[in-house]
């Protein structure tokens, strides 16, 4: 399986939208890309779970992560020179951790190599409602939040924690996803 990068298109901006289970990232992404007039990387790892008729083993999700990547390969040829993704790697990476204490070396290697120019950490300030694939409510998602934090930061990935309900929250990661492609703009016209 290809797992580098596709360079067709090095120029494309690429926003993660990531965070613990029911913070919106995925109503955020979706809004985001119309907010761009983008496409969007969907979840894929709820999909597969989802049609799973067991429960989900270690293998189950290196199937996901290898997924994420070449949905990766293939939404970037389509994207409008922004793209977004709904959840990443990173979320990937820490599943692995905690749950299987291991994971396959190649995951650190790709999150390595992607260049990701801002990360939108949602925050646990919208309600955590159950669902048939969702395992971690309560003090969990402040664990996970703080978790994908330091993962972020590990990497040295630039990132906003995103806060706020319903438009509020929209309007934040618009204020966010601004700064970076400012940054950009003044960078390139130098």
């Amino acid at each position: 399986m290809e797992k580098g990068a596709d360079k067709s298109r090095s120029s494309m901006i690429r926003i993660v939208v990531t965070g613990p289970e029911c913070t919106g990232k995925s109503t955020l992404t979706a809004q985001l890309a119309e907010h761009y007039d983008t496409i969007f990387i969907p979840e894929y790892a709820r999909e597969y779970i989802e049609n799973l008729n067991r429960p989900y083993t270690y293998e189950d999700v290196v199937n996901i992560a290898e997924q994420q990547i070449r949905e990766e390969n293939i939404f970037t040829r389509k994207a409008n020179k922004l793209l977004f993704y709904d959840t990443y790697l990173i979320i990937t990476k820490v599943w692995f951790d905690l749950v299987y204490r291991q994971r396959p070396d190649w995951i650190d290697e790709i999150l390595k190599q992607r260049h990701i120019h801002l990360f939108l950490l949602c925050d646990t300030d919208i309600p955590w409602y159950p669902d048939s694939v969702r395992e971690n409510g309560g003090a969990m998602r402040k664990k996970l939040f703080r978790m994908y934090q330091q993962e972020i930061e590990n990497y040295g990935f630039p990132y906003a924690i995103i806060n706020g309900k319903g438009e509020k929250r929209l309007q934040n990661g618009i204020k966010a996803v601004e700064s970076i492609l400012n940054k950009k703009i003044s960078h390139s016209e130098l």
